[in-house]
């Protein structure tokens, strides 16, 4: 599956954006999907994982201000981000999965994925 991320951008610290990845190719209500981000000279982090059956999994850094979702219909997966922080600059990445996995840290590995999109910049100002 293809995955193309969009949606980042230039935000102040408490503010909101929305990133999708649209998926073409295959129809990603088979994949397990997820999020990731890498921010300059670190390598990549876990933010935010949604299984086929719905399940959610988040970083413990973005809970309770991310939100993880799909829709089917559009073959894209979103990332809703709320009170925007410094430390969340980095590049998001999209990824996907037909792997079988079980459980948080599963979620969170980066070797679960088998595809991923190609990044968007997110920059949060204070």
């Amino acid at each position: 599956v293809q995955l193309q991320a969009s949606g980042g951008g230039l935000v102040q610290a408490g503010g909101s954006l929305r990133l999708s990845c649209v998926a073409s190719g295959r129809t990603l209500s088979v994949y397990h999907l997820g999020w990731f981000r890498q921010a300059s000279g670190k390598e990549r982090n876990f933010v935010a994982a949604i299984r086929i059956s719905g399940r959610l999994y988040y970083a413990d850094s973005v809970k309770d201000r991310f939100t993880i979702s799909r829709d089917s219909a559009k073959n894209t997966v979103y990332l809703q981000m709320n009170s925007l922080e410094p430390g969340d600059t980095a590049v998001y990445y999209c990824a996907a999965t037909k792997k079988v996995w079980l459980g948080a840290p599963s979620a969170a590995n980066a070797n679960t994925y088998e595809s991923w999109g190609q990044g968007t910049q997110v920059t949060v100002s204070s």
